[in-house]
């Protein structure tokens, strides 16, 4: 099997996990913050598209899937301005909201298609090159991909952990 197939599995596994999540959630579920955190599901939705968006698009140079494909204004994410939810304060996190899970599913799904377009561009020897060497050891292209598909298992894992939460399983009924 090739490194990239191996992404592309992995992909594949984002693509899944966003796939079970419910897309008629009431707003409530969508936007509880279960203890008191700042991340909601939505937050949690929302974050894994756009850091998988921005850094695709820092390695394709491709316009975000975000903007290009109208996701900024058709997936109803509230409070989020420009940002992908990296070094938001808790309360920038809690101002983002949605009144509904499946146009932000969506977007997620779209985030994925485009990484599985990207990876069969490259073969193997691709993901040796070295796209960041402000980092000690310097960041090869096949360690970003890993590094994003990686964040986004996590996050659609904590998704699926409020889903499972008092906050989620009360107001689904």
């Amino acid at each position: 099997m090739k490194a990239t197939d191996i992404l592309q599995d992995l992909t594949g596994r984002v693509r899944e996990a966003v796939g079970e999540i419910p897309r008629d959630l009431p707003t409530e579920v969508v936007n509880a913050h279960p203890a008191g955190h700042p991340n909601s599901l939505v937050w949690l939705l929302w974050h894994t598209g756009r850091e998988l968006d921005v850094q695709l698009s820092g390695l394709t140079a491709d316009e975000e899937v975000w903007t290009s494909e109208g996701y900024d204004s058709s997936s109803g994410v509230q409070g989020a301005g420009e940002s992908m939810g990296f070094g938001q304060t808790p309360a920038q996190a809690q101002d983002v909201t949605a009144a509904e899970a499946g146009p932000v599913t969506d977007y997620v799904t779209a985030v994925c298609d485009a990484v599985d377009a990207y990876l069969s561009t490259l073969d193997d020897a691709d993901l040796d090159a070295v796209i960041d060497d402000a980092w000690d050891p310097p960041v090869t292209r096949g360690v970003r991909l890993i590094s994003i598909l990686h964040d986004a298992v996590i996050h659609l894992g904590q998704a699926a952990y409020v889903l499972g939460t008092d906050a989620g399983s009360s107001a689904r009924g």
